[in-house]
Parts: C-alpha cells; sequence; structure tokens
C-alpha cells in the first residue's frame, strides 16, 4: 500500500510539473509574439471564454455586461479574460451560493471588470499577485501554477495599459485592466 501511495504521489508531482512547463512556456510565448492588433469585441471574446469554461463549473453564474470594442491582439486579450474569468470561477467554486462571476466595463477607471464572489486576499499582499510564481493561497487549497497573473500583466503591458486588483479577504476580489 505504502508503493502504491508513493506512486500516486509521483504522478500527482508530474503531472504538476507539466502544468508549469506548459504556463512557463505560455509566459515565454507571450513576451516572443508579434501583436497582431485589430478592432476586438470584448463581449464576445468574454462569452467564448465563458462558454469554454462553463462546462467545469456547471453550478457558476456568469454575467457578461455591455463591453466596448477595443483595439488589441485576439489571442491575447483572450487569454487575459480566460485568466481573470477562470481564477474568478476558481476562487469563488467553494461558495454555498454558488461561483458568481460579472464582466463588465467600468467607466470610472475606463477600464474593463472582472469581480468575483470568491474567497478575496488581503489587499496587503497585492503586490505579490501579479509575479511569477507568486500565490496568496496554497497549491493545497486551489490549484494552479502561480504564473496566470504574471501572464496577463505581462499581455496588458505588451498592450501599452495597466492592470490591478482589490479584494477584501472571504468578499471577492475585482481585477481591472486597460489597453492603450
Amino acid at each position: 500500500m505504502d508503493g502504491l501511495r508513493h506512486l500516486k504521489a509521483i504522478e500527482r508531482n508530474a503531472n504538476r510539473m507539466g502544468e508549469l512547463v506548459d504556463d512557463l512556456l505560455d509566459l515565454a510565448r507571450v513576451n516572443r509574439a508579434d501583436l497582431q492588433r485589430r478592432r476586438l469585441d470584448l463581449g464576445a471574446l468574454a462569452r467564448s471564454v465563458v462558454d469554454e469554461l462553463m462546462p467545469l463549473y456547471p453550478k457558476a453564474k456568469v454575467e457578461i455586461g455591455a463591453l466596448p470594442m477595443a483595439e488589441g491582439d485576439p489571442v491575447l486579450v483572450r487569454q487575459v479574460l480566460a485568466n481573470l474569468i477562470g481564477n474568478g470561477l476558481k476562487y469563488s467554486g467553494r461558495r454555498e451560493s454558488g461561483a458568481c462571476v460579472r464582466v463588465d466595463w467600468d467607466p470610472a477607471h475606463n477600464a474593463c471588470r472582472v469581480a468575483d464572489n470568491g474567497v478575496g486576499f488581503d489587499m496587503a499582499h497585492a503586490g505579490k499577485l501579479f509575479g511569477t510564481f507568486e500565490r496568496l493561497h496554497t497549491a493545497g487549497e486551489f490549484e494552479g501554477t502561480g504564473i496566470g497573473l504574471a501572464i496577463v500583466k505581462r499581455i496588458v503591458e505588451r498592450h501599452g495599459g495597466r492592470v490591478w486588483a482589490e479584494a477584501t479577504p472571504d468578499e471577492g476580489a475585482t481585477f481591472r485592466f486597460t489597453l492603450s
């Protein structure tokens, strides 16, 4: 029985290492890829991301409000939305009331906003959010490699924009990003 337990641990760790390598390759591609800027329908991109993610979170609720047209690389901006919406679903998935994510436009900040009702985080640690391998929750609490938000930051910065977050522990998080 001990041998089986060790084999399972090796398998888990090998899978995690594979995910980590894939995420590092994604980050490297983001840094090297030429931007293919064009007119984007942020709402259509958000809906396609939600359609892809909902089978993984069948009880979740995702609301997509009005989003404007924007300029950017459709593949990379879609990745930003996928990472932010996916995180919103992941970190709010344990709510008894169910995961709820809202994607809309924040006119006060002239930014796209992704808000969730998840576990949130202490703003004292907000500076760590967008660093590579920086995690505010343990891998045992929530799966992931700690690279997703670093990818988001790099993509947004390559578009001449910025990304930031606000949260309160146990009350959810809100991420905003701009594109130049």
